[in-house]
């Protein structure tokens, strides 16, 4: 048998996400049947200081000769780093990823990918100059929960997908939770609201099983018409949005299609925040398919048929398992003892592409990240949104 191949990943920034990453991250693969790769963290920076960067180190249980930087221009002069994943507000990623790819370093980016479809075409396009790897690191794509679902709907178990309703939102009480404007969900200054930060999870959805199903040979861009509502304290994000799209197909295909994409910080997805009504329903003439939320962690679908089939199923995350004494989660929340939150399933991903000599993605590629990029752009202009111009300009490099 063939030894694993180990990649050697640098993270950028130490936020929470980029803690919850890099936990997952060190969890090794054989735990979710996985052989062929094998993870380990070379370094990572902060741009605040050295010993932050050390102490994220120590706390995410890091090799102990992984070095801390307190610049990502020590970290991209690395040369032991295959793969950078970049942790920092979607506001960010552009300038990020593009010093990133000018460094000759392969990417995982966080999602939103970019702020707007023009930084993602021109990443692409760096990336293909550099004959690198560049991905959104959207990871609710790489949950065995997701690829189940897109099989059920090739597999044609409900016909051709008529319809897809999908939602993903909390009830955040903005102004108390985030009463300085500062905080990312609501500061324009970081591309704040729920569109970028919660609605990508929406589209995600309905990109996945309206758009992704399809033959890329055939399929079509959807048309869009939006609503948004902007946030009052700030007047320059969006607390709520909701998006209607129409994906054209031929009629041996089923005909046209429709998607109704919402997201909002101040109502819930699920009020009570138990799960207990499904967020996405994924409908054809022969049954549908449900999704329990939370959109972006779902661990429950539900497939109905229109002959009385009823098929559910929960989907545990693996990890070292009960006993272990280890713990993962985000932003203060813990999963159960030894359970993952479901990063690897991404960074397996990056890696195997990196071992197979890919540039992109398998379940997102650069051309998909991009259409829902050009996506939430025609949302805002609906809506009337737009955000600084240091964070939406395509130059670079601008000093944020």
């Amino acid at each position: 048998m063939t030894a694993p191949k180990t990649i050697r990943w640098g993270i950028l920034a130490t936020g929470a996400i980029a803690v919850t990453f890099t936990k997952d991250l060190l969890v090794d693969p054989k735990t979710r049947g996985v052989n062929h790769i094998k993870h380990t963290v070379v370094a990572a920076a902060s741009s605040s200081s050295k010993s932050r960067a050390e102490q994220f180190l120590k706390d995410t249980g890091c090799p102990s000769d992984a070095k801390a930087y307190g610049s990502y221009e020590e970290l991209v002069k690395d040369p032991n780093i295959d793969m950078v994943y970049i942790a920092t507000p979607h506001s960010h990623h552009y300038q990020n990823a593009m010093f990133c790819l000018e460094a000759g370093k392969n990417v995982l980016c966080e999602k939103a990918f970019t702020v707007n479809a023009a930084q993602a075409k021109a990443l692409a396009m760096k990336a293909q100059e550099k004959n690198l790897f560049l991905m959104e690191a959207v990871w609710t794509r790489y949950f065995p929960l997701s690829v189940y679902v897109r099989d059920l709907i090739t597999s044609g178990r409900i016909g051709p997908v008529a319809r897809v309703l999908a939602d993903n939102s909390m009830a955040l009480n903005p102004e108390e939770s985030f009463n300085d404007g500062k905080h990312r969900m609501v500061n324009p200054d970081l591309a704040g609201g729920a569109l970028l930060d919660l609605g990508i999870y929406s589209l995600t959805w309905v990109f996945q099983t309206l758009y992704h199903t399809q033959p890329e040979s055939t399929r079509q861009p959807p048309k869009v018409l939006a609503a948004l509502k902007s946030y009052g304290p700030t007047k320059a994000a969006d607390e709520a949005s909701t998006i209607v799209l129409n994906f054209p197909r031929s009629p041996e295909a089923g005909g046209d299609a429709h998607a109704v994409a919402t997201t909002s910080l101040r109502v819930a997805t699920a009020p009570a925040g138990n799960g207990d009504a499904p967020g996405i329903r994924i409908q054809g003439p022969n049954g549908e398919i449900q999704v329990f939320p939370p959109a972006f962690r779902p661990t429950r679908t539900k497939l109905i048929l229109r002959d009385g089939t009823v098929e559910e199923k929960n989907w545990s995350q693996p990890g070292p398992g009960g006993g272990s004494g280890w713990y993962n989660g985000f932003a203060g929340g813990r999963n159960a003892e030894g359970e993952g939150h479901g990063m690897f399933w991404e960074a397996d991903e990056a890696a195997t592409a990196l071992v197979e000599g890919r540039k992109e993605g398998k379940y997102e590629g650069l051309a998909e990240s991009i259409l829902i990029m050009e996506v939430m752009d025609e949302v805002r202009r609906q809506g009337g949104l737009s955000y600084p111009e240091k964070i939406e300009t395509t130059k670079y490099p601008v000093q944020l």
